[in-house]
């Protein structure tokens, strides 16, 4: 039986307010000094990170709330028709809970699959998978993001295709390439050799 409940101020530290957040753009990006149509390719215009592993590596290591290993949570915010490129996570199922507006999912090689989330509807994506989500309404939309690391490793590494990174150097310079790179973006074309499904 415990002796004692968390003081206010303890339980505080452990919330996450809105109002508050900072993107993991500013947090990240902009500490490596990547112009933003370079992040316009490969992410949602505004992701929020809320909770992270303390011993987490990757883009959202800046999160508010440090909770258990194994979850890393954010909130993605788009405006109409703004979503990630087609990408894939390595070691990581994402899971994704439309919070408002609507979200078109799209999976496979291609993205050549897909379907639209609605307010309150979730899909669980598992690793190795190509996906992509876009904002399919007429008004800003925000779509919880919950990644769960299959391994011990608490890193997120993406893969895009080189193509994409040829693209950013060219337009943006190698050091925004480089920097990319630096939190875990990863731009290959080979399949992660297992694939799971949960």
């Amino acid at each position: 039986m415990r002796d004692k409940s968390l003081n206010p101020e303890a339980m505080e530290a452990r919330v996450a307010r809105f109002n508050k957040l900072q993107t993991y753009q500013r947090q990240n990006f902009d500490a490596h000094g990547i112009p933003a149509g370079a992040v316009e390719k490969i992410t949602a215009r505004r992701v929020y990170p809320v909770m992270a592993p303390a011993d987490y590596q990757g883009r959202s290591a800046g999160a508010p709330v440090k909770g258990p290993r194994g979850l890393i949570v954010s909130i993605a915010e788009c405006e109409p028709g703004n979503g990630p490129g087609l990408h894939r996570h390595l070691n990581t199922v994402e899971n994704f809970l439309c919070l408002s507006g609507r979200f078109e999912i799209a999976w496979g090689d291609q993205g050549q699959h897909k379907l639209v989330l609605e307010p309150l509807e979730m899909i669980s994506v598992p690793r190795g998978e190509n996906r992509s989500f876009r904002n399919v309404s007429g008004e800003t939309a925000r779509l919880l993001v919950m990644i769960v690391p299959e391994s011990d490793e608490q890193s997120d590494p993406i893969s895009y295709a080189p193509s994409l990174a040829k693209e950013i150097e060219n337009d943006y310079g190698k050091g925004a390439l480089e920097g990319l790179q630096k939190i875990g973006f990863k731009f290959e074309m080979s399949r992660c050799p297992e694939r799971r499904t949960r």
